[in-house]
Parts: structure tokens; C-alpha cells; sequence
């Protein structure tokens, strides 16, 4: 049997799962491995050295230790400062997400409604995102830290408060009819902030452009034949880490397993 291609799926959280999602019922053959760097979650409080040396000491040994294909950082933080860095430092590919501002000024007949983290917020390349790709469709910016945690919560089996859920999204309420879930997590909990918003509202996220960017790069086709194994790893131990790894054995993955690098 041919040795199926291995990803290394990278985030400060559990928000990249989301990805992981899509790319698995895209490809369920692969080998995935899964690294959320909790010990320094959140990553927009970060400096930003401080985070391009985090994320590339832990990516390359992850890469080294498991003899990985393809990266994809699924996170929007990350991506926006790392990948240079880590391209430069890698020889396989590696593929970042950016909130969907482009798929969605196209769709949107009002305006889009952006929401993501305050420091993808206030990020020059998100503004450049939106100069670019949404000139004749006016974007209303919300950037919310508490939708992360939300988002964390419900994985480990909280319950999702739908009246906090109205109070936070108020500001874009029936301003918008498209909105761009501008970071990994938010679409953990995409059907909570669709009942909020209201069906009228066109949720768009990254998650389906960087799977089929996955596909391509690879170059293979869906197997439903084989599958694949898929590990989970930690830089801390996760809060609430038994409700956290019965909802990953839901997708699959084994219990989460540390990983711990002297950076």
C-alpha cells in the first residue's frame, strides 16, 4: 500500500479544526496531525517576534518528528506574520488562511460584515484585504476575543448562550448580508451566529478555499477506501482536557498528546 501524504494542521487552539474539517471530507485518506500551541493562546497578544519564533521552532519539529508533507497554518494571526519566515524555512509547502473578504464583497449586495479577533482586526493586512477586494461594498469591522472563547467552550461540551451571542453581534445586526467568519474558531459555532444573525445572512469562511488549496497541492484524489490516522498534540495541557478529547474522538483524532519544545 502507497504511503498517503501527511498534514500538519497548525493553530493556537482548537479554531483550526474547522479547517481540518473541510479538508478531511475533501481528502479522509491523509494522515493528520493536529498542533494547537496553547501555552501562548491567544496569539493576537503576542509580539510579533515572539510569535514568528514560536510558530517556526514548533512547526519545523513537528515537520522533522513525523516527516510531514504539507503544512497549513489555520490561523489568521499567524498567517498574516509567519509565513515567510516559515516558508523560508521549510522545503514542503505551507498554506495560510486570510478571512474570505474577496469570495465575500463578490456575494454581498449591502455590505460584508467582518468578524474576527481584534488583532485581525486592526491588522494593516486585513485593511489592505479589504482596499483591494471590497472597493464598492462598504465592510463593517467587528472584533470580538469572547467568540474564541465561546467557540473553545462548546467543544468541551458548554452550551452556547444565545442572548450573550445577540449583545456581541449587535453592531453588525441588519447592517449586513454577507459575513466573513474571519477566524478558524468561528465556525465551530457558524450555526449559533447563523440563528442570531438570521437566514438572510450569508455566512463565508476560508475553510473550502484552503481545502481544495490542499487537494492541489498534493495532487490526489479522494479515497474512501484508506484511512488515515489522525494525532492530536498540545504545547499545555488543554483545560477541561477529557470533555476536549471526547468531542475530538468525534472527528476522529486519538486523546490529545503533549508536545513540548525548549524555545
Amino acid at each position: 500500500m502507497s504511503q498517503q501524504p501527511k498534514v500538519l494542521i497548525f493553530d493556537s487552539g482548537v479554531g483550526g479544526l474547522s479547517v481540518y474539517q473541510e479538508i478531511e471530507a475533501r481528502l479522509p485518506q491523509l494522515d493528520y496531525y493536529y498542533l494547537f500551541d496553547n501555552a501562548a493562546y491567544p496569539y493576537g497578544e503576542l509580539n510579533r517576534q515572539t510569535l514568528i519564533e514560536r510558530v517556526d521552532s514548533l512547526v519545523s519539529s513537528m515537520v522533522a518528528k513525523h516527516q510531514i508533507d504539507l503544512v497549513v497554518i489555520a490561523c489568521n494571526t499567524a498567517s498574516t506574520i509567519v509565513l515567510p519566515s516559515l516558508r523560508s524555512l521549510l522545503t514542503i509547502p505551507v498554506v495560510g488562511v486570510v478571512p474570505a473578504i474577496k469570495p465575500a464583497s463578490n456575494l454581498a449586495h449591502k455590505a460584508v460584515g467582518l468578524i474576527a479577533t481584534p488583532a485581525t482586526v486592526k491588522r494593516e493586512y486585513t485593511h489592505e484585504l479589504i482596499r483591494d477586494f471590497s472597493q464598492n461594498k462598504p465592510v463593517e469591522l467587528l472584533g470580538l476575543t469572547r467568540l474564541v472563547d465561546i467557540a473553545e467552550e462548546k467543544l468541551r461540551g458548554l452550551p452556547v448562550s444565545l442572548e450573550e451571542l445577540h449583545q456581541l453581534l449587535a453592531p453588525i445586526a441588519n447592517k449586513v448580508d454577507v459575513a466573513v467568519l474571519g477566524c478558524t474558531h468561528f465556525p465551530l459555532i457558524k450555526e449559533e451566529i447563523q440563528s442570531v444573525l438570521g437566514e438572510q445572512v450569508l455566512l463565508v469562511d476560508s475553510g473550502e478555499a484552503i481545502a481544495r488549496r490542499v487537494q492541489e497541492l498534493l495532487s490526489i484524489e479522494k479515497s474512501n477506501n484508506i484511512e488515515g490516522i489522525k494525532e492530536i498534540y498540545s504545547s499545555a495541557t488543554p483545560w477541561q482536557e477529557e470533555a476536549l478529547n471526547i468531542a475530538l474522538a468525534k472527528l476522529g483524532f486519538n486523546p490529545v498528546r503533549p508536545f513540548h519544545l525548549e524555545l
